[in-house]
């Protein structure tokens, strides 16, 4: 399992709707699993699940993003999970630690995008 956690600022729907259209983009194997929304007065809750194929592992993982937001201040959660091919350990994790990095430089080239 791989995971990135980070808080920043901007807009909401600015952020959820990039990380969407680039992770889409990403990877030709790469899809919309389901995802969750919900407000609590001026919280907002936006859950997204993700799944491709890693050629480095050779299999399929997903990645779970959270984001949370109230006004300008935001944070994200990525945790990707799955991919190994071990039945009672971990022993293939590159293809989530690839695609949780990659969902990190999208935040991170989304945040210098609206600075």
């Amino acid at each position: 399992m791989a995971k990135y956690e980070r808080n920043l600022r901007g807009d909401f729907n600015s952020l959820l709707q990039t990380l969407d259209r680039e992770i889409l983009r990403g990877s030709i194997s790469a899809s919309f699993q389901d995802g969750s929304d919900i407000s609590i007065g001026n919280v907002r809750c936006a859950v997204r699940v993700y799944e491709r194929y890693s050629m480095i592992g050779g299999n399929r993982l997903a990645a779970n993003i959270t984001l949370l937001g109230t006004g300008e201040d935001l944070y994200v959660s990525v945790i990707a999970s799955g991919g190994s091919q071990a039945v009672f350990f971990k022993i293939n994790t590159f293809g989530e630690n690839a695609f949780t990095d990659e969902i990190a430089n999208i935040v991170t080239e989304w945040e210098k995008q609206t600075i």
